[in-house]
């Protein structure tokens, strides 16, 4: 138990000092402003580089992602029906259900979803 604790101990401190001494090497001390514009084929950028977006299409896109994932699990629960009763495997399908129409309704009903606004 003692030489696990050790050789963690010892891991630990060498990455510790690896990690400090990349951050220490890395770093630029002569900050250019030329270097630090936008480049766009040697000319001047015609707009600025930093477009906003629209804050409701990113909302979107994340209640898209966490439906996406939802649905990836439950996907292989048709893969587990064979090897667990037929009561446990309902259960635990309504139960991603639920919560996927849980978050569905409360985005709906804060407004998330009427792209109109």
């Amino acid at each position: 138990m003692l030489m696990i604790f050790t050789l963690g101990m010892i891991l630990i401190s060498i990455t510790i000092v690896i990690m400090c001494l990349a951050s220490l090497l890395s770093k630029k001390s002569i900050i250019d402003r030329e270097k630090s514009t936008p480049f766009e084929c040697g000319f001047d950028p015609k707009s600025s580089s930093r477009l906003p977006f629209s804050l409701r299409f990113f909302l979107i896109a994340v209640i898209f992602l966490i439906f996406d994932v939802e649905i990836a699990l439950l996907l292989p629960l048709i893969l587990l029906l064979p090897f667990t009763s037929l009561f446990t495997w309902f259960y635990v399908g309504v139960f991603f259900l639920v919560i996927l129409l849980i978050g569905l309704y409360h985005e709906w009903n804060q407004g998330a979803l009427n792209w109109a606004n």
